[in-house]
């Protein structure tokens, strides 16, 4: 029986006999006593979330997965649609399950749709995503000395992100979305 241990974003874990996807999770370590796991869930069925703390001893049952490589499309303020781009079958999944990982999606983004029978439950993103930058203030010369090497600019999906200041308008910046932080300059 697998543990919390293994526990990620987008397992079906099969809890009462109801199906919950786990919408984000955190491993704890405390000095003393044993460690846990920290999970927001959320019911398949129902949409209905909850908070469960699992700790390291217990055993839980599994739910299994597929993941499919899909192209993100588009999205309106209630579902996303990814396409398949082997089959062309378009999936759509609900924003609420998708969370703040919205805020990274661009048009033609490759990503991982896990499936549960034909059910999206959750989407994986790259750990990279390569973005332009659409706006950069320029550097102002003394910013290094005062400590402050980094600047905010906007990325062509309108999002912001801080990043070094000799990165300028046109340039591509890699992000990791699991952070939301500047990686490195991209080609």
């Amino acid at each position: 029986m697998p543990s919390p241990n293994e526990i990620k974003k987008g397992t079906i874990i099969k809890q009462n006999n109801e199906l919950w996807v786990v919408v984000d999770f955190q491993r704890v370590s405390p000095g003393k006593g044993s460690s846990f796991v920290r999970t927001k869930l959320k019911n398949i069925q129902s949409g209905k979330a909850q908070d469960v703390v699992y700790k390291s001893a217990e055993t839980l049952e599994f739910e299994d997965v597929t993941f499919k490589s899909m192209q993100y499309l588009f999205h309106d303020d209630s579902i996303a649609t990814f396409m398949d781009a082997v089959s062309y079958e378009q999936v759509e999944v609900p924003m609420s399950t998708i969370g703040d990982d919205a805020k990274y999606f661009k048009e033609g983004l490759d990503v991982k749709v896990a499936m549960h029978g034909e059910t999206p439950v959750t989407v994986e993103l790259p750990r990279k995503i390569t973005y332009k930058v659409t706006s950069a203030p320029p550097a102002v010369k003394g910013d290094t000395t005062s400590g402050n090497v980094t600047k905010e600019v906007e990325l062509d999906n309108g999002m912001k992100a801080n990043a070094p200041i000799f990165i300028k308008e046109g340039d591509n910046i890699v992000i990791n979305p699991e952070t939301g932080e500047y990686v490195e300059r991209a080609n």
